[in-house]
């Protein structure tokens, strides 16, 4: 199965028809910015969602998420099509973070290779748009369902909480260090692409080591939704359930 400079900030619409541009995006409303970062020989452009009344802080929590293999490449704008990217625009309210989208360039490595280009583009974001660090939620679909079970358990310390969806791996490879944080994971059932089995024998072992720490077990949970097939994110993203839980986890205001 499936190594930063900054450069020009570019709105999310670039092109207008006619002789006359648009006005600049209103600081109030939620919208899509693009930067770019270089990483050894190579540039990488991204996208950051910055929510309605971004100007107004310089303290916020931010979700960093990773894209399935379908939306690799370079362009930068293509991870913001599937998966959690539509949820924000379609309901900016539920979602008051800053939400930074790397984009992996090939399909042919999975994320924890590319932790070079995840975490270049993350410090960039965070020095350009006031990202609290203390604060933020690792989440994924499908490969990048994947980086976020291998990249959270690698680097516990960096995320407030986890939400892999229709993720793959090893239970072993994540439970002992990833079970200090919470963590929300979703997949159908009826996924011909990734076994949903993966995702209950990781929050098993999950579940299991926290029991023997003495912590929570249901600080692992999933939810296995009945008639999806690999596309359980629209379902997950459009949960309000889960928007409640990133905002109790994450302190937003």
């Amino acid at each position: 199965m499936f190594t930063p400079s900054s450069l020009l900030v570019l709105p999310a619409l670039a092109f207008a028809l006619g002789a006359t541009s648009p006005a600049p995006p209103s600081s109030d409303a939620g919208r899509f910015v693009f930067r770019e970062v270089r990483v050894g020989h190579a540039s990488h452009r991204y996208a950051v969602w910055l929510p309605p009344g971004h100007a107004s802080r310089k303290d916020w929590p931010a979700i960093l998420f990773l894209h399935g293999s379908g939306e690799c490449g370079l362009d930068g704008e293509k991870p913001t099509k599937i998966g959690l990217g539509p949820a924000l625009a379609a309901h900016p309210e539920r979602w008051p973070y800053v939400v930074v989208f790397p984009q992996k360039p090939t399909e042919d490595e999975e994320w924890e290779e590319r932790e070079d280009v995840v975490f270049a583009v993350f410090a960039d974001a965070a020095n350009h748009f006031g990202i609290d660090v203390s604060h933020v939620a690792l989440a994924g679909m499908s490969q990048g369902g994947h980086g976020t079970w291998m990249i959270g358990a690698r680097h516990p310390e960096r995320w407030t909480c986890l939400v892999p969806v229709c993720g793959y791996g090893r239970a072993r490879s994540v439970q002992h260090r990833a079970a200090n944080l919470p963590v929300w994971a979703f997949h159908g059932l009826r996924d011909d692409l990734v076994d949903p089995n993966d995702t209950r024998r990781i929050v098993a072992g999950l579940r299991e080591v926290r029991t023997q720490r003495g912590l929570d077990p249901d600080g692992a949970r999933m939810t296995l939704f009945p008639d999806a097939n690999h596309n359980s994110w629209d379902a997950a993203f459009a949960s309000d359930s889960l928007s409640a839980w990133l905002k109790e986890r994450l302190g937003a205001k």
